[in-house]
Order: structure tokens, then C-alpha cells, then sequence
């Protein structure tokens, strides 16, 4: 079944619908107005994947953390807090280390 309707600018569903005005997506109940413009910031991850402000990542290289002997291993997940301008682009909490400022070129969508 073809939809004339945008897919969801959340999780690129096909399967939105109108809902009155407003438009939904039943996959992960984002709802928005049609030709509303959205105004969070998306980076691609490593691959090329998008990722936006809730995502989960993990890193794709050992990091080690500036000023402690520590050493974040491949693999080590982290939720996505929000996307910031700048060299360090994502603002995340790291399992096991705590909240960091890390790079979107060494993560990627998990």
C-alpha cells in the first residue's frame, strides 16, 4: 500500500495517518503537524546512520578518558542526552562512566 503522507521524522515509519490535524505515526506514537518543520538537530553516526536526541550508541574504538587512566572499550553503550554544536557533538550518558561529551564519528546506532 503506497501513502501519499511523509514518513514519521522520528523513526522513518511508512505507516503514518491523520489523526485530525495532526499527523501520527503508530510505531513510536510521535505526532506532528504536516509541513511542520522539524527543529531538533540529527548527526549521522560512524556508518552513516542517523542519530537524534534518545538513541542508543555504542562506541566503535577504545576512547581514553582525558585526565584519568580509564579506558572506554569497544562496544560500551551510551544513551544520547541531546546534540550540541561543536567538536564534542553529543552530550550522553556513558554505562559505566557516567555522563561525557564524545564525538558522533566514534559511535554508532546500536
Amino acid at each position: 500500500m503506497s501513502s501519499a503522507l511523509p514518513p514519521c521524522p522520528e523513526c522513518q515509519s511508512e505507516y503514518t495517518y491523520h489523526d485530525g490535524t495532526r499527523l501520527v505515526c503508530p510505531e513510536c506514537a510521535h505526532e506532528w503537524n504536516e509541513g511542520e518543520e522539524q527543529d531538533q538537530l540529527s548527526l549521522k553516526d560512524s556508518v552513516g546512520n542517523k542519530i537524534v536526541e534518545g538513541d542508543k550508541v555504542t562506541l566503535v574504538k577504545d576512547l581514553k578518558v582525558k585526565g584519568t587512566s580509564t579506558v572506554l572499550k569497544v562496544g560500551t553503550k551510551a544513551v544520547i542526552k541531546r546534540i550540541v554544536e561543536g567538536d564534542h557533538d553529543i552530550d550522553c550518558k556513558v554505562d559505566g562512566a557516567g555522563p561525557m561529551m564524545l564525538k558522533s564519528s566514534v559511535v554508532k546506532k546500536a
